[in-house]
């Protein structure tokens, strides 16, 4: 069982900076790949970033790519999610979410692959 809970949403102006942090519970973490997802008013959830269990290979959507940055650390069974250059259309709740296991490639990007799911924090860009 691995839970996840995010952290660092807020309130930015567009052109500024957001971290946010997942910290994962349980052992397992450290041999699951991970992703981040966001879901916007009205709109689906959608695929933003992903990252290999060994943080080799990431994944971006066209839309952040460039702007976000994501990463994992093992030893404090924490991934991140740096966010630059902030846009109003960035405005959403953003989730955390872990693989089955040390999963790799596209399938990186459906949601429907991941089995644990944080709880989202919110992220308010205004113009």
């Amino acid at each position: 069982q691995v839970q996840l809970v995010e952290s660092g949403g807020g309130v930015v102006q567009a052109g500024g900076s957001l971290r946010l942090s997942c910290a994962a519970s349980g052992r397992t973490f450290s041999s699951r790949s991970m992703g981040w997802f966001r879901q916007a008013p009205g709109k689906d959830r959608e695929f933003v970033s992903a990252i290999t269990w060994s943080g080799v290979d990431t994944y971006y959507s066209g839309s952040v790519k460039g702007r976000f940055t994501i990463s994992k650390d093992n030893a404090k069974n924490t991934g991140y999610l740096q966010m630059n250059s902030l846009k109003p259309e960035d405005t959403a709740v953003y989730y955390c979410a872990a693989a089955p296991g040390p999963t790799t490639g596209p399938i990186l990007q459906q949601q429907n692959h991941y089995i644990y799911w944080g709880q989202g924090t919110q992220v308010t860009v205004s113009s």
